[in-house]
């Protein structure tokens, strides 16, 4: 099976910084784009960062300039690193991407999510 697994949130105060990793494990040929999503209390979820297999990238506006969205596809893995933090960032963040797996297993895969607390 396939798996994406996230890790690198936690509480940070107002103006700080935080990198988060998505890992995907598993049988894997290939990854399409990957996705950032962040979904807040009580909000519906939003599309953060992109970025394709080839590393062009797109952006919320509520996130430019602050975040950056990379990957490695030696280790299959995209990052988000998040600058200059704001409250209003505060929510779980999920990676989300179309993984070429085995006959059955290629499709759309969500991560768990962690948890991005922003307060001061």
């Amino acid at each position: 099976q396939v798996q994406l697994v996230e890790s690198g949130g936690g509480l940070v105060q107002p103006g700080g910084s935080l990198r988060l990793s998505c890992a995907a494990s598993g049988v894997i040929f290939s990854i399409n784009d990957m996705n950032w999503y962040r979904q807040a209390s009580g909000k519906e979820r939003e599309l953060v960062a992109s970025i394709t297999s080839l590393g062009s990238t797109n952006y919320a506006d509520s996130v430019k300039g602050r975040f950056t969205i990379s990957r490695d596809n030696a280790k299959n893995t995209v990052y988000l690193q998040m600058n200059s933090l704001k409250p209003e960032d505060t929510a779980v963040y999920y990676c989300y991407a179309y993984v070429h797996s085995g006959t059955g297993y290629s499709r759309n895969y969500w991560g768990q999510g962690t948890q991005v607390t922003v307060s001061s």
